[in-house]
């Protein structure tokens, strides 16, 4: 996916999540180790790491699919990367998927954990 599709793509889920009352508190969030597409804060005060993912085609899977587990420990990374720097209380990860022409999108809240990996 091109870099400029993908922005549109994280701009489409951004604007999801705004609408359900959320906060930006960083995009594209990039250390050595990876990168986080969003950083948001829910309404509950929690910090959710966000990975977007878009598939056009399910040939290979779906873009939730292609989320592989050393992608996981690379998001992982990131996040533990970015807590060091600024302590926030609860955190998990959730995923955003658009799937399709025309694209369906699911939001799939506390989609892994850190321990599991």
């Amino acid at each position: 996916m091109s870099n400029q599709l993908g922005e549109s793509f994280e701009g489409h889920a951004q604007t999801l999540l705004e609408r359900r009352g959320w906060r930006l508190v960083a995009r594209n969030y990039r250390c050595r180790g990876g990168e986080i597409d969003l950083i948001m804060r829910d309404c509950a005060g929690v910090l959710v790491f966000v990975e977007v993912r878009a598939r056009a085609r399910s040939d290979f899977g779906g873009a939730a699919e292609s989320i592989t587990r050393a992608k996981r420990r690379r998001l992982a990374l990131a996040a533990r990367h970015y807590l060091l720097r600024r302590p926030a209380g609860r955190c998990r990860f959730d995923v955003v998927t658009f799937d399709g022409r025309p694209p369906v999108v699911r939001w799939l809240p506390d989609a892994f954990r850190a321990d599991d990996l």
